[in-house]
């Protein structure tokens, strides 16, 4: 009988080992790393009894053929990775589901619908400032403007497509018929540590949260940092340590929102002279839109009454803003079954990070299967899921598409 742990370990071995040198796995889209992993995810696939295929946005598509005029179920995530990333980030949502359809090639079991694994070709968005290209191909959404975008080494994104075989302007044409798709199911390790703290290989999510993120600007006046009596100070660090504060307390005061201050400058950033100019990042995130933009609201009006407070000026903007994208409720349950098909409890947990599903939703709809991985890492060489639980997802994959209601 076939060891599916052993092979799904296996499988993500060998594609870690097509990656730039150094630490971790660096394989970035549209490089001769990328073309390697496209190789041998070909031959997988081609040995699970799925045709292959590359579309023009650098997505590999397996595909298992159903009845005659059956719809089409899509299952995948994305090959690349971010700079001394790890092994299991994306690429698991690749491997597993061509496990899956092979598992139940083995089994005699025969699908009611089509299957196609996509391997999309840039998530991360590390070689070029864009990213997801290939769901956002899919879903009609992709901006041809992004083709002029270059990378760190002056090669666009049009170059880096034609140089690898593609045909960037065919981009606009690769919209599938919404009608003829049931809906996209991807799997990823969940990068944090919900699930390993419930002792749950693999979990359900809700929604991928969305996103807010605002730039501040606190200024005060600098002066001598022992000549300037403490009553007299405008010390703009003092009033941003309060936002800092502000910030934490209005996440942790909610299990749905996320915040963090991830990047602050000080002026003039010496030791003996009280500080004049903060800049500062805050960066929200929450399943749930109201909550996160009522977040938002409140942190500018604190900012504010802070600034005004302690003698500064304040500047602050938000910079940026992404919408949450729930998951299929129907997609989900039959997920959950699923999980609970294998001895999961089914546990459900948004997701705190960004998906190809994120884009995809505006295809169709969208459920996703999350992994547990060691201590919740993810992005760092050490990322790792145990081959135990990748059998689990395998499993559970089996039994979503063998019980699918279409």
């Amino acid at each position: 009988m076939t060891d599916w742990a052993a092979l799904a370990a296996e499988w993500l071995r060998d594609l870690a080992a097509m990656s730039e040198p150094g630490r971790g796995v660096t394989r970035l889209p549209f490089t001769q790393e990328h073309r390697a992993a496209l190789d041998r995810l070909t031959t997988r696939m081609e040995e699970a009894g799925l045709s292959v295929r590359l579309d023009a946005a650098g997505t590999l598509i397996g595909r298992l053929d159903g009845p005659e005029g059956a719809p089409t179920l899509l299952m995948g995530s994305h090959q690349d990775s971010v700079r001394e990333g790890g092994a299991f980030d994306g690429i698991t949502g690749v491997v597993l589901p061509v496990l899956a359809l092979r598992r139940l090639r083995e089994e005699g079991v025969e699908l009611p619908f089509a299957v196609e694994v996509l391997s999309f070709a840039d998530e991360e968005g590390v070689r070029f400032p864009t990213a997801l290209i290939g769901p956002r191909a899919l879903a009609d959404t992709f901006d041809p403007g992004v083709l002029e975008m270059e990378d760190g080494d002056g090669i666009t994104l049009r170059a880096a497509l034609e140089g690898f075989g593609l045909e960037p302007d065919a981009i606009a044409g690769l919209k599938p018929d919404p009608a003829g798709i049931l809906g996209y199911l991807e799997t990823h390790i969940e990068q944090g540590p919900v699930l390993e703290e419930a002792c749950e290989a693999l979990g359900v999510v809700t929604a991928i949260s969305g996103i807010e993120r605002h730039q501040l600007t606190l200024t005060g006046e600098t002066g001598h940092a022992g000549t300037l009596p403490m009553e007299l100070r405008r010390d703009a660090l003092v009033g941003a340590a309060q936002i800092v504060g502000e910030v934490n307390r209005l996440a942790r005061a909610s299990p749905d929102l996320r915040g963090t201050v991830g990047a602050l400058s000080v002026a003039p950033n010496v030791v003996n002279a009280v500080p004049g100019v903060v800049r500062m990042s805050i960066e929200l995130r929450s399943p749930d839109d109201a909550l996160r933009e009522r977040a938002g609201v409140a942190l500018q009006s604190f900012a504010h009454e802070v600034a005004a407070a302690h003698g500064l000026s304040c500047e602050i903007t938000r910079s940026y803003h992404q919408p949450a994208q729930p998951c299929d409720p129907a997609l989900s349950q039959q997920l959950t079954e699923a999980v609970r098909a294998t001895g999961g409890r089914g546990l459900t947990l948004p997701s705190g990070a960004t998906h190809d599903a994120s884009a995809m939703a505006d295809l169709c709809p969208i459920a996703m299967l999350f992994v547990r991985c060691h201590k919740g890492l993810s992005h760092v060489p050490e990322e790792y899921a145990q081959p135990k639980d990748l059998a689990r997802a395998i499993e559970a994959l089996c039994s979503f598409l063998a019980s699918a209601r279409v």
